[in-house]
């Protein structure tokens, strides 16, 4: 069971102030895990520290995945990353432009980011720079658009024979 840790949190977000100056955008917590959004430009730089540094050592990467704000015209990869020496989780975010989907891959530093990395830029597009095999892992290579983008409306907008009153419109 995890447990809410308050000085580990200020240790991880200390740590990562003091030693990337600048690149921290936001910290906050979200549910019960710290959540660090940090620039895409220090990525690699940041999960190899937080991997390397004796009083942190989170040496499992446990989720990497996608996210697609329109809104904002950005797309994002989440983190979690899990300390077994210290029993605590993190959330590492960072953005990009989806105009230049691109960040720094996390293969050299988790091997295990390899599948999730590929997953990724097959349902979101975004292509992680020096990826050992970056390809579709489980859409067709001919697929031209990335499914898990809110890109496309849900609904059917030129249909007439659908009656709204029946859905509380």
């Amino acid at each position: 069971m995890f447990q809410i840790k308050p000085e580990r949190d200020q240790l991880v977000v200390t740590k990562l102030s003091d030693n990337f100056n600048g690149s921290i955008d936001l910290h906050e917590i979200m549910g019960d895990m710290l959540c660090i959004t940090i620039n895409k430009e220090v990525i690699q730089q940041v999960m190899l520290y937080l991997r390397d540094e004796k009083e942190l050592q989170y040496n499992f990467l446990t989720t990497l995945c996608g996210m697609h704000y329109p809104e904002k015209e950005l797309l994002g990869v989440v983190y979690h990353l899990h300390s077994f020496v210290n029993n605590h989780r993190i959330r590492i975010k960072t953005t990009t432009a989806i105009s230049d989907p691109r960040i720094p891959t996390i293969t050299t530093i988790w091997p295990s980011a390899n599948w999730q990395e590929r997953e990724t830029y097959d349902f979101f597009g975004i292509l992680f720079e020096g990826h050992p095999n970056l390809k579709r892992i489980l859409n067709v290579d001919e697929m031209t658009d990335f499914p898990l983008r809110k890109e496309f409306p849900l609904e059917d907008q030129t249909r007439e024979d659908k009656d709204n009153s029946m859905f509380g419109r």
